[in-house]
């Protein structure tokens, strides 16, 4: 895959990142530079190689699943500026 200055600067808009125009052809070459890097990593054989989701063989943590105290929704609420009836009133942040 190859990137050239107009791939950037669309690439750029859909991110709305403000590239100025000076800084185009060089981004297209450090593009080019990580997509020639990335199918580098095609050539190396990997059959046979676990799939792995660190380097570091590690046993996930559990906690006991046990029932709570729940039910406090009253006092939760004592100390929130705006309520309605057990829920938090906010302000509205999408129109």
């Amino acid at each position: 895959m190859s990137v050239d200055k107009d791939t950037v600067r669309r690439i750029a808009r859909l991110a709305r990142l403000a590239v100025p125009e000076a800084r185009l052809e060089p981004m297209a070459g450090e593009l080019n530079g990580i997509f020639q890097w990335v199918e580098m990593l095609n050539e190396v054989d990997v059959e046979g190689v676990p799939a792995m989701t660190s380097v570091v063989a590690q046993k996930l943590k559990w906690r006991q699943d046990a029932v709570t105290d729940g039910g406090v929704a009253d006092a939760l609420m004592q100390n929130a500026p705006e309520r309605e009836d057990t829920f938090f009133v906010v302000p509205k942040v999408v129109e």
